[in-house]
């Protein structure tokens, strides 16, 4: 299990997934949620993949077959079983990991 970068992205898309963290999510549906590209979204998945986060799935054959209009397959994305917990505990100390200045928000980039 490696680290992953906490990047600004990163806190977006790990806040929308703890939204349902027991909900299965789709990339484009994330990536569309949180305002990100494609190009963004994806590396930042497959990073909290590797990270053992997230564990990814394909949309089962039969239900993409029956979607309409017909679309490209779904790639699925939902916490292992302590990858919610990991994801709030890295938050956590991102945001307690730099000080703020007065009337800033909060942007840490941090390596976990």
């Amino acid at each position: 299990m490696s680290g992953f970068r906490m990047t600004k992205q990163t806190q977006l898309v790990l806040k929308e997934l703890l939204q349902n963290p027991t909900r299965a999510h789709y990339g484009l549906a994330i990536g569309q949620a949180v305002e990100l590209q494609s190009g963004t979204i994806q590396p930042i998945l497959a990073r909290l993949e590797r990270a053992g986060i997230l564990e990814s799935y394909w949309e089962d054959a039969d239900e993409h077959a029956a979607s309409n209009p017909p679309r490209p397959r779904r790639r699925y994305y939902k916490f292992t079983t302590d990858g919610a917990e990991r994801a709030r505990l890295a938050l956590a100390r991102a945001y307690k990991s730099k000080p703020v200045k007065s009337g800033e928000a909060p942007t840490p980039v941090t390596d976990f």
